[in-house]
């Protein structure tokens, strides 16, 4: 019989902390705000310049291999990062995360300065990105519960989702431009220096520490992400709502990516097309982050997020059906406002349902999920729309992420979850 966890133990104890008002108004939120935002603005800048770099030494095939390695490594140690996070303190592990990530970066942006040694440092550097991502990623998911008071967490994920936007939008100019005045080289450095600026901030930031626990002394990492699993299975909320996020995944990835290029081809619309598409998507998602961030709370959380993720599945299997560019805009601007809301919806629920002893390895698995499943829909949707064409394939990933809202519906602690006041 599935067992919900306790409302409150003694690690959850240790975080019913004084309010300190809004989450926007904290110097130590903005602390970890401003570490978070050059941090991912520096993932940005790497990205783009390890594309630059593997096209310029090597084929193009090459370049695809070079750019895919990172998956790797991530897909194979998340589950265990969130067992390093849990063991070692989130921000204990995202410094050293950022750490060795401005490090090697550095190193081989000095390297392309001074020879060109192809595509080796390139490959070495995307697999310890991957690497230190499987442990850099559940630890960040883990520390906004620890660095705030529980009812501000909602308006946290809002501030989050802003600064991912903001270095979504930011972080490709930027990138352009160091390319431009002195090649991947130049755009390397960038990222470096970007990622090296979070390391004070984040030394700066003060953390709930949680007490020792006698009970899971001398256990080992393996046992410690089998009682992480079997955490999540038994528990009545983060159980079904992975899954939930699973399926609406599955169902968004896919058209919102690949789809996307291949809808634009279709219509005749061109890449500056997809383009404002793409951007009209990022202006939704950026809308409810700010909404989120301003207001800090809604009621009814579960089933909001449910009815949200419906929405935004209803939306999607339309893009395809729009008259034209202007229509997609509209269409992927609903799309990014109902799966923004229902993603930091995910996110704050996934930190407000879990004891925060186990937050890295409820956030691991969610993240696997995100990034190690969802992702394999990209190929087969490509593949799938060569066959069926658009609208088809965008029919068949709207009612499967559409599923992701209709189980939290089904499943009575989900939908009635709440946000703490």
């Amino acid at each position: 019989m599935a067992i919900a966890a306790p409302p409150k133990t003694r690690a959850t104890a240790a975080f019913e902390k004084p309010a300190y008002g809004p989450a926007h108004r904290d110097r130590n939120v903005l602390r970890w705000l401003g570490a978070y935002t050059a941090s991912m603005l520096g993932d940005n800048v790497y990205y783009l310049a390890l594309s630059w770099a593997a096209v310029q030494a090597g084929t193009p095939a090459q370049a695809g291999i070079v750019t895919a390695l990172s998956a790797l490594p991530r897909a194979l140690f998340m589950l265990f990062g969130g067992v390093v996070a849990d063991r070692f303190g989130p921000r204990r592990v995202v410094i050293g995360s950022d750490a060795v990530r401005c490090v090697t970066v550095l190193v081989v942006a000095a390297l392309l300065f001074l020879a060109s040694p192809g595509l080796w440092p390139l490959v070495v550097l995307s697999l310890v990105f991957g690497t230190v991502d499987a442990v850099f990623m559940p630890a960040v998911g883990a520390l906004p519960a620890r660095i705030t008071t529980s009812d501000q967490l909602t308006r946290v994920q809002g501030l989050r989702g802003l600064a991912i936007r903001f270095s979504a939008v930011v972080g490709g100019p930027l990138s352009g431009f160091a390319v431009a005045l002195g090649g991947p080289a130049a755009a390397f450095g960038l990222a470096g220096l970007l990622i090296a600026v979070s390391l004070p901030l984040l030394v700066g930031v003060r953390i709930g520490e949680l007490p020792a626990d006698d009970q899971v002394a001398g256990h080992t990492p393996w046992r410690d992400l089998k009682d992480g699993l079997r955490y999540i299975r038994h528990h009545r909320v983060l159980g079904p709502l992975v899954i939930g996020i699973a399926l609406g995944d599955l169902g968004f990835v896919g058209p919102l990516n690949v789809g996307l290029t291949l809808l634009a081809q279709e219509r005749g619309w061109g890449a500056s097309g997809a383009g404002w598409v793409l951007a009209g998507f990022g202006a939704g998602a950026g809308a409810a982050a700010l909404l989120l961030a301003v207001r800090g709370r809604l009621p009814h959380a579960g089933y909001v997020m449910a009815v949200s993720i419906l929405a935004g599945s209803v939306a999607i299997g339309a893009l395809p059906h729009a008259s034209g560019v202007a229509a997609a805009v509209g269409v992927a601007v609903l799309v990014g406002l109902l799966t923004g809301l229902s993603g930091a919806l995910c996110g704050a629920l996934l930190q407000t349902q879990s004891d925060p002893a186990y937050l890295g390895r409820v956030s691991s698995v969610a993240g696997i999920v995100s990034l190690g499943i969802a992702p394999l829909g990209m190929p087969l949707s490509a593949t799938a729309i060569g066959v069926w064409g658009t609208g088809p394939v965008f029919a068949v990933s709207a009612a499967v992420c559409g599923l992701g809202g209709v189980l939290p519906l089904c499943v009575r602690d989900l939908r009635r979850a709440q946000l703490p006041r």
